[in-house]
C-alpha cells in the first residue's frame, strides 16, 4: 500500500497500524502527535488504527525552546 508521510510517498504492508508507522518513520512514539488525512489520531487509538491505502500522515514531534 502507498501512503504519504512527510509529503513523501511511502510503502507499507496492509497490516500496518499507525503505531507501527510512527516507530518505522520516527523511531519512537514519545513526544509525537499524528494526523491522518488532516485529522488528529488520538494516541489511545494508534495500536488499533490501520493505515489505509492513500492515507496522508503528518507526524509532529514536540520541540522545546523559546
Amino acid at each position: 500500500m502507498k501512503t504519504i508521510v512527510y509529503n513523501e510517498s511511502s510503502c507499507v504492508t496492509s497490516a500496518t497500524t499507525v503505531a507501527q508507522l510512527v516507530v518505522e518513520k520516527v523511531g519512537s512514539v514519545n513526544g509525537v502527535a499524528v494526523a491522518r488525512n488532516s485529522t488528529v489520531v488520538p494516541r489511545s487509538l494508534w495500536e488499533e488504527t490501520p493505515v489505509d491505502d492513500g492515507d496522508c500522515f503528518d507526524v509532529l514531534s514536540a520541540v522545546q525552546g523559546g
